[in-house]
Order: structure tokens, then C-alpha cells, then sequence
């Protein structure tokens, strides 16, 4: 299937021509199509699938055919998202999609001053990206007003109600009409969002896509088990092979990633951190320097990853488990985009083998194990370990579930890295 099948007008296709865009993605070949007949739309579908495209390109033919009832611009979409990156990347997207739609946008958001927002939306838009704390200012200050929205998108829903904007989207609901088309993506759709979502949507159309058991299947998933002290040695071990042109490490906190950073420093390895105590524009700097290979290593905590979007990005380092198994399916899925190839590596100390197991049972698959590398866990026991699957935090023995094949019984050097 290629986009000029979807009934998409000549000015997209030509924007995504020029792009290098000819076939969409399957949730952009679902969604397209529902959207452009004006249906609301609940849209299940993990990092990196193309949802971005999926909503932007139909939001841009939609404004571009119906003319605005008033010659002054005021905002006729608005884009909600929990990140600065985000945002950004959208507000990207919809500039390179609509470059021939007359079509505007602007991306408004935390963390900078509001004076350039302030302006650009003095002299009129189109369509609005923001984040929820930034809008709600704005508008608390008079400065925009969203009685005109024609069309509503929540972008990563999951990922605001985990941050705690829920009151505001509460708020930002109440502030746009009544009558409008409603687009929701998520994610995951755990109860609190479905909740969300049925009072937000009517009469919904559906659209899953690359459900969490498959989206890792393209990845090269590998596991290194090895003491907490020692993940920085293992980390520098690593980037001594070449083929790790750049990478995406991954940390649970603010601290770790600048302590992570510093010691790569200290080896010559260009690296940069980014989360959320940086400024906005060090932010934008460090990521800019990533996507142009300036910098060989990008640092990031969850929230501050979230948005990230690079092509081909090869490689990713889990330096630290996540304690929520959903989190590892959204990190690892910056690589292997796009039916690309990628890798994805997890360092495993000993209080983290829970985590692991957590994440096992979501994928439904075991994780190779790579053996014979420089640091071991001191602990590490392969029979041991099959012991502690077996059981639950206190203790007593339990079957494993369906992505519980028994971790190290395999041939001698399977998963070892070639």
C-alpha cells in the first residue's frame, strides 16, 4: 500500500514525497482513513509505529479543506503531550507534512521564556501543540482561547497520567468545544485510561496496533548480569567496539545520568545528559548533537526520553532496569523503528533480577543472557537464578508464566555477542 491509496491530497503526498515517505506504516494505513471521515479515534499503539504521522497528516487535510469561518486565525487543532521533546517532534513533523498546505503550527511549552510563544500566537495559528502546564498558563493569562478547536488530540495518555496532568486535562476539556473530533493515543490502555478515554471519545473508531508481546520481536534483546559497581567499567568495555557509533542510555534517575555521563567523559567518550533538571535549550543542544552524531552517547531518564525520535538509532543500553516492565517495551522501542534492525542491552545487578522477570512475563519471552564478558555478577549462579524465577517475593515457589522459559538453560555461547 503506498500513501496516494489512502485519498490523501496532492500537497501532503508531494510534502511526503520529498520526505522519502511512500508507504505508511500499518496504524497510519488504519488511522488515516478513519480520521479524514471525522471519526473520534482511540488509538493503542507503542513508540515508534508512526502515530505521529498517523494524526498530522489527516489534521493537515482536514483544516486544509474546510474553510476557517473566520479570515483571522485562530486555533482550529490543538495537540496535547506530556513532553518538550514531544511536542517538538510533532510541531517538526506537522511544518514538514504541511509545507505545501499553507497550514500553521506552533509548539508551545515549559521550561523557556513565553514571549516568542506569546507572539507567534499573537499573529495567528492554525494548529497548537502543547504541553498541559504551559497551555493552562497561557490561557489563565488571556493569550490564546480554544472555543474554535475543530479537531482534539491527547498524544501518549498514559505517559500524562503518570506525570500527574490529569487535572489539567480536565481542565483543557472543559475549555474546548463540545462539538469536535476527538483523537486519544495511548500507549497502554490500563482502567484509569480507559476511563479517560470514554469521556473524552464518542462512538470511537478503534485502532491497535503492534500489541506490547510483539513490538520488541525485530530487537535484538541481550542481558548482561553484573554488579552495580561495576556497570560503568561494563559500559566503557562496550563502547570499544566501533560498531556503537552512537547510543541511547537509559537511567532511573537524574543524578545517575549525570554521574554516568561524567565517567564516560573521563574515558574520552563524548556523552551528554538529558532530563529534567537541564534547561530546555541545554536539552535541545544535547539531542541535536545526538541526531548528528556530534555526541556518541545520549544519557536520559524515562520522562526526559519520552519524544526522543531518532532515525535509525541501532543501539540502546538499559544501565539500570526499569521497575515498571511496561517502561523497557517504551525504552527499547528507540531502536528498531520502523522495521529497522537494533539492539538492545540490559544491565542486570542482583536486586534488579525481579525487574527482569517482570519484564519476561510482559514480552513473553526470556532475554539472552550474554556470558563471558569481564564483569560477572559475583553471584551469579545460573541454576540459582532458574531457583528464584520459580518463586514470588516471599519466597515460596511459583510456576513460571507464559514468557518463562527457563533463562540459562541454552547451548554453550547462545546469546553471546558476535
Amino acid at each position: 500500500m503506498k500513501f496516494s491509496s489512502l485519498h490523501i491530497i496532492e500537497p501532503i503526498l508531494r510534502a511526503l514525497e520529498e520526505e522519502g515517505y511512500s508507504h505508511p506504516t500499518p496504524i497510519q494505513a488504519e488511522a488515516i482513513p478513519l480520521i479524514l471521515k471525522g471519526s473520534d479515534l482511540l488509538g493503542c499503539a507503542q513508540t515508534g509505529t508512526g502515530k505521529t504521522a498517523a494524526f498530522s497528516i489527516p489534521i493537515l487535510q482536514l483544516l486544509r479543506q474546510r474553510k476557517a469561518v473566520d479570515p483571522a486565525r485562530k486555533i482550529r487543532s490543538l495537540i496535547v503531550t506530556p513532553t518538550r521533546e514531544l511536542a517538538i517532534q510533532i510541531g517538526e513533523s506537522l511544518s514538514a507534512y504541511g509545507r505545501h498546505t499553507g497550514i500553521t503550527n506552533t509548539v508551545i511549552f515549559g521550561g523557556v521564556g513565553q514571549n516568542p510563544q506569546v507572539t507567534a500566537l499573537k499573529r495567528g495559528v492554525d494548529v497548537l501543540v502543547a504541553t498541559p502546564g504551559r497551555l493552562l498558563d497561557l490561557m489563565n493569562q488571556g493569550f490564546l482561547h480554544l472555543n474554535n478547536i475543530e479537531i482534539l488530540v491527547l498524544d501518549e495518555a498514559d505517559r500524562m497520567l503518570d506525570m500527574g496532568f490529569i487535572h489539567d486535562i480536565r481542565k483543557i476539556l472543559a475549555a474546548v468545544p463540545k462539538d469536535r473530533q476527538s483523537l486519544f493515543f495511548s500507549a497502554t490502555m490500563p482502567p484509569e485510561i480507559q476511563k479517560l478515554a470514554a469521556t473524552i471519545l464518542h462512538h470511537p473508531a478503534k485502532v491497535t496496533v503492534t500489541p506490547v508481546s510483539s513490538t520488541v520481536e525485530i530487537i535484538n534483546q541481550q542481558v548482561y548480569f553484573v554488579d552495580r559497581g561495576n556497570k560503568s567499567k561494563l559500559l566503557v568495555h562496550l563502547l570499544q567496539n566501533p560498531e556503537i557509533r552512537t547510543v541511547l542510555v537509559f537511567t532511573r534517575t537524574k543524578h545517575g545520568a549525570d554521574k554516568v555521563v561524567r565517567h564516560l567523559q573521563k574515558h574520552d567518550i563524548t556523552a551528554e545528559a538529558i532530563h529534567g533538571n537541564k534547561a530546555q535549550n541545554a536539552r535541545q543542544r544535547a539531542l541535536s548533537n545526538f541526531k548528528s552524531q556530534k555526541t556518541r552517547v545520549l544519557v536520559a531518564t524515562d520522562i526526559a526520553a519520552r519524544g526522543i525520535d531518532v532515525d535509525e538509532l541501532e543501539w540502546v543500553i538499559n544501565y539500570e532496569m526499569s521497575n515498571v516492565a511496561e517502561t523497557y517495551v517504551h525504552r527499547i522501542g528507540r531502536t528498531g523503528r520502523a522495521g529497522s534492525a537494533g539492539t538492545a542491552i540490559s544491565f542486570c545487578d542482583a536486586e534488579e533480577k525481579e525487574y527482569l522477570r517482570d519484564v519476561e512475563k510482559l514480552i513473553a519471552k526470556s532475554i539472552p543472557v550474554v556470558e563471558g564478558h569481564p564483569f560477572p555478577l559475583m553471584d551469579h549462579n545460573p541454576v540459582k537464578i532458574i531457583q528464584e524465577q520459580g518463586r514470588g517475593r516471599s519466597g515460596h515457589a511459583k510456576p513460571r508464566t507464559q514468557g518463562g522459559g527457563k533463562q540459562n538453560q541454552r547451548p554453550a555461547g547462545a546469546g553471546r555477542r558476535r
